[in-house]
């Protein structure tokens, strides 16, 4: 029975009285987007939608017709209701301005209508990402507006297209999942209050990039892999989705850490996953749920946008092993990960065997 449970139209109501009583109202915009994608990415090649758009984003990838469909249905859903200065997308060169039809709000929305779509022609679970950012007043938003820490987002989250439709939110009040009743067009408050447990024995990783990562990276993956007769002293498992969402939502569920970090594959990218509508939000919900976001070498939140579709790299998950890879970082930086070396004691030293 579903009478007397929270819904997320409650849910947001409750959650955003005051300061952000408007946002409520953008959030469920926002929901409604998220469901009409998820019938579409439901359809699968019914939809008629499957396969290349034949055209390119401003990252140089090829998009999928679904991802064109995605962006433009969380467009026409949050544009008109008077709570947004502006939006930004993964798939947009420059941000997209409020219609002039439409009053202006002090909230900016900035997303990734469909992460992981080249997953969708084989029937893998992908998503929709979402950060939402506040100007001090109303009016059009300017580049500058997007270009903010995520440490000053007011909500984040993200919905996932798998078995079930699940949104999972941050409206800075810890993290909270919602699981879309299709019988009643609803999304119900299912996992309330999620907790990241600090410790795991699990990583994501892909590892076809093993020869392009940084020695803090091998080094950890090294351990992990190593396992019970390594120094951890103990077995870890490995996955890799090559879905964002999909690996969030895994440790979000049962812990785990993931890893998208610096490499040398293409020296012009400091990292692969964008800062602005990909590490942020996700680095918020788990920040709220207790785990830890980090690019390695500083907190993902504390990251001074310097471009729109800005790349980082990404370490996120249970809080220990976010922490020891920031240790690795430390120690390869300052060169105490290596075994020391003297001029006068090497092999042709005065104390030579």
């Amino acid at each position: 029975m579903l009478f007397g449970r929270t819904t997320l139209s409650k849910f947001v109501i409750e959650h955003t009285r005051g300061q952000h009583s408007d946002m409520g109202a953008l959030l469920i915009d926002v929901a409604a987007a998220v469901k009409g994608i998820s019938a579409l990415v439901g359809k699968g090649a019914l939809s008629g939608f499957s396969g290349s758009a034949a055209t390119t984003n401003v990252q140089g990838e090829e998009q999928k017709k679904i991802d064109v469909l995605a962006n433009e249905a969380i467009l026409r859903h949050c544009e008109w209701g008077g709570q947004l200065a502006g939006m930004a997308s993964e798939e947009m060169d420059e941000p997209c301005p409020i219609p002039e039809s439409y009053p202006r709000g002090r909230y900016l929305l900035v997303f990734d209508p469909l992460d992981g779509s080249s997953n969708s022609d084989v029937n893998v679970s992908v998503g929709t990402i979402f950060s939402i950012l506040q100007r001090p007043q109303a009016g059009d938003a300017t580049l500058a507006d997007f270009l903010r820490p995520g440490a000053e987002q007011v909500a984040a989250g993200y919905a996932i297209y798998g078995p079930a439709t699940m949104l999972v939110l941050s409206v800075r009040t810890g993290t909270h999942a919602f699981t879309l009743d299709r019988e009643s067009g609803n999304f119900i408050l299912t996992h309330p209050d999620i907790r990241v447990p600090e410790a795991t024995r699990e990583f994501a990783i892909n590892t076809s990039n093993e020869r392009f990562w940084e020695p803090p990276v091998q080094r950890y993956v090294a351990e992990c892999k190593a396992g019970k007769t390594g120094v951890r002293g103990a077995d870890f498992n490995m996955r890799w989705i090559a879905s964002m969402v999909a690996e969030v939502h895994r440790i979000l569920m049962r812990g785990g850490i993931f890893m998208y970090p610096k490499d040398s594959k293409d020296p012009s990218k400091p990292g692969r996953l964008r800062l602005l509508y990909e590490a942020n939000p996700m680095a918020m919900l788990i920040e709220q749920a207790g785990g830890a976001a980090s690019t390695g070498r500083e907190r993902i939140l504390d990251v001074a946008p310097e471009a729109l579709h800005q790349r980082v790299p990404v370490i996120l998950g249970s809080r220990e092993e976010v922490e020891r890879l920031e240790r690795y970082h430390q120690e390869f930086d300052a060169g105490t990960d290596r075994p020391y070396a003297s001029p006068l004691f090497a092999e042709r030293s005065l104390f030579r065997d």
